[in-house]
């Protein structure tokens, strides 16, 4: 055999400039292949490049590679394989094509008198083989030019080739033409000429990558048997196949063994002692099943339809409930919640009085964008900070709390958090700000030491909380998360420091009765991305209260101004700072700065008392909250309904300071309007938390699937990737069938195909949310 130079190099530019797809051809070979470093591969993937034009880098790289021959990619392009070597009956069935699809100018020669035809598809269709004839179509391929493995000359083009034809001038064929021509030449194939046996033909052992489980679903097995007819095969080959159908379905597959044999003209007939009924009953099949089945009917044409599960225990799975059902049908259920706006915040909220009334009222004055319902969680911290270590409930929870505020960027959320810093300057009350950014969490308990509360207002809070949570969190920026949850429960007692090696240097300090309030503002997608799946029930999340604005982007105040706080706000806020009681004269020196609390300082804080009507309030809301926690104990909820009654009392308590620092009492608005703020941010973080956490990897996906979907539309699956759903092949696929299969998304038709670049695939879109589930979920959680 001469080893010819590159047929890649002097053809395949050209042939890729006609309009073919373009493979390379291991030398010697039928099949494709690479090369690296001198040594020919097979070329497993080749399919890929059928789909779309030939690139000229590609034939650039293959030309280069010793002895390549040239491979054309079937699908648009369609070929008739006649392998008989009749001369006579290979003129005969050339002729058939002829009279049924017109004349091809494109015919070549490998070993003659055997032949292949050219023809193009009007629409891509799957191949079929019956030997010694085969139709090769889609997914399929043939030599065009390279040495043949036979004769050792080049496959030869008596009249055109494609050299000097283009795809779009072949004659066009249709399947139903294609099938035809191959039924009408089947028939004249001399006896002789055809396969006996399923073996011969079959693939060889060990080539099928199918299901190592024998078992098959009846569905799949009868649509691969259509392409496996059964010809007068010989025995080996009946027994063989009933085997495999037994194996595959058991009783189940009889009529279709039945069937299939009585297809061959010798079965049953009369005086035969092994009818088809008898050998089924005998058959004990053993290393055979569906796979073989699925060989054979691919080796002929068969290819699975993408609606048939090809094994048996794939469809058992199938069947049953999908692992992410459950999880997917609250999701839908509650779909029409979190698709809605955010819940729209009651106006009695937005009326404490007192001190908390004029904080809000100035934030929304001087704001560009106001936002009322975060410049109140934003005076609430403020407060609290002021008043602690100075008053506390009859069950001595303290006023320290924390909250992140939540808007979209660009609506305003920044403001109030400005406003608060300049009130405290003003009314040299700046020994109760914390820094701005934490950078340790011994930055933090040094800030504490030097002054036991302290208002901590952090911008970017979701940004924040991603560098001090999660396992990837360096050492210094996790203990600032953990010091503040154990800050937060140790108001009323004594946080007790480090101990150090070198105690002279590094002595351990101990603070009493710390009162950190905490103020972050972020972004709804940083904030739920940054806080782990299982921040609901490690009560992390809880300790929040959660204010989410109900208006992302709010008018335009065109009488925003400068932050110009009036003096009975300034004076209000030093009140608060002293503490209970009637306050002594100041004489002319009401500036002077009161002396900074000591950290070993230990308070003794004034007792709110409850009214009569305030406390028959409390009751009846803690028995509610009581309620509640008994229907969702166990599930991620839990921890956010047990720290209801907390969050309400601590509301209430500042409220009631805010009002009236020197003589407070928690009255019956005081402890309505607590209940009412903690309820309300405690059903906004529950809805927004099965929207944006999940308690697995895989839910993560889901949601973050469903969330893009949401916002963008229709998604391929391209473009879920590039909108940040970045998954491997295998994730995008189990994340799509579980969206589908569980009804939140449908799957469409891709768009037209404008022929340039990578074809589009089909798109994905949300299912509208069942009213009615979703009515009885918000009734179930409420």
């Amino acid at each position: 055999m001469t080893m010819h130079a590159s047929f890649m190099a002097e053809h395949g530019a050209r042939l890729a400039d006609n309009g073919y797809a373009v493979i390379p051809i291991m030398p010697g070979a039928k099949v494709p292949g690479r090369c690296s470093g001198g040594e020919w591969t097979p070329y497993p993937d080749w399919s890929r490049h059928a789909d779309r034009p030939t690139k000229p880098f590609e034939i650039d790289i293959w030309q280069r590679w010793p002895g390549c021959g040239v491979g054309i990619a079937c699908g648009t392009v369609v070929g008739l394989d006649i392998d008989v070597t009749d001369a006579a009956l290979a003129i005969q069935l050339t002729d058939l094509a002829t009279e049924i699809f017109g004349d091809t100018p494109c015919l070549r020669i490998g070993q003659a008198p055997k032949r292949l035809l050219v023809y193009r598809a009007e629409t891509p269709f799957a191949g079929r083989k019956r030997h010694p004839l085969e139709v090769l179509a889609r997914g399929q391929q043939f030599v065009a030019h390279a040495i043949h493995p036979a004769t050792g000359q080049p496959y030869s083009w008596p009249q055109d080739s494609l050299l000097d034809v283009p795809l779009a001038s072949l004659p066009a064929v249709t399947e139903a033409q294609v099938m035809a021509w191959l039924d009408q030449a089947y028939a004249l194939i001399p006896a002789e000429m055809k396969p006996r046996t399923l073996m011969a033909d079959s693939a060889p052992a060990g080539a099928w990558k199918g299901p190592s489980d024998p078992r098959g679903t009846f569905e799949a097995v009868q649509s691969a048997l259509q392409f496996i007819p059964n010809e007068d095969l010989d025995g080996a080959s009946w027994i063989t196949m009933g085997a495999a159908i037994k194996a595959s379905l058991g009783e189940e597959g009889r009529q279709l063994w039945l069937d299939w044999s009585r297809q061959a003209s010798k079965s049953g007939a009369s005086g035969r002692s092994d009818t088809p009924e008898r050998r089924w009953k005998t058959l004990r099949p053993h290393s055979i099943g569906a796979g073989s089945i699925y060989a054979m009917a691919i080796e002929r044409g068969w290819v699975p339809p993408a609606e048939i599960t090809l094994n048996a225990a794939a469809a058992e799975r199938a069947a049953q409930p999908h692992p992410a059902a459950a999880f997917l049908a609250t999701l839908n259920a509650n779909r029409a919640n979190q698709a809605a706006e955010p819940l729209p915040v009651p106006a009695s909220i937005l009326q404490p009085g007192g001190v908390l009334q004029m904080l809000v009222e100035e934030c929304v004055r001087s704001a560009l964008r106001p936002q009322p319902f975060l410049a109140l969680g934003a005076a609430i911290c403020a407060v609290g900070a002021l008043a602690g270590r100075k008053y506390r409930t009859s069950t001595d929870l303290r006023t320290n709390i924390y909250i992140a505020a939540v808007a979209e960027s660009g609506g305003g959320k920044d403001h109030a958090p400005e406003v608060i810093r300049r009130c405290f300057d003003l009314a040299r009350l700046e020994r109760y700000l914390g820094g701005e950014n934490i950078a340790s969490g011994r930055g933090m308990l040094s800030s504490l030491e030097q002054h036991p509360a302290r208002l901590f207002q952090i911008d970017e809070f979701g940004l924040f909380l991603g560098t001090v949570t999660g396992g990837r969190a360096p050492a210094h920026k996790a203990e600032i998360w953990s010091e503040l949850m154990k800050l937060y429960s140790r108001a009323k007692g004594i946080y007790r420091g480090t101990e150090y090696a070198d105690k002279k240097d590094a002595p351990r300090v101990d603070i009493h009765q710390p009162c950190v309030c905490f103020y972050g503002t972020t972004t709804p997608s940083t904030f739920w991305k940054a806080l782990e799946g299982g921040a609901m029930m490690d009560g992390s999340l809880a300790r929040f209260l959660v204010f989410v604005t109900d208006v992302d982007r709010p008018e335009r105040n065109r009488g925003a101004g400068i932050v110009a706080p009036p003096a009975g706000l300034l004076e209000a806020l030093k009140a608060i700072a002293r503490g209970q009681g009637d306050p002594p004269a100041l004489g002319n020196l009401p500036d002077v700065h009161v002396v900074p609390m000591s950290a070993t300082e230990e308070p003794t804080p004034f007792t709110v008392p409850l009214s009569v009507e305030a406390e028959a309030i409390q009751e009846r809301k803690l028995a509610e909250e009581d309620a509640w926690a008994r229907r969702v104990a166990g599930t991620p909820q839990a921890a956010i309904v047990n720290r209801l009654g907390e969050n309400a009392s601590k509301l209430a308590l500042i409220c009631a300071i805010s009002r009236d620092p020197a003589h407070p009492q928690m009255t019956e608005a005081d402890v309505t309007w607590g209940w009412a703020l903690a309820e309300h941010c405690a059903r906004t973080v529950l809805r927004d938390a099965q929207r944006f956490l999940a308690d697995s990897e895989f839910e993560k996906r889901l949601n973050k699937a469903i969330h893009i979907i949401g916002k963008h539309g229709p998604c391929s699956r391209r473009d879920l990737f590039h909108k940040g759903l970045k998954l491997t092949a295998r994730e995008f696929g189990e994340v799509i069938d579980a969206l589908v299969s569980n009804g939140v998304a449908v799957e469409t038709p891709p768009p037209p195909y404008s022929g340039v670049g990578r074809p589009p695939g089909p798109r994905y879109v949300l299912v509208q949310p069942n009213s009615e589930m979703a009515a009885e979920q918000a009734a179930e959680d409420e």
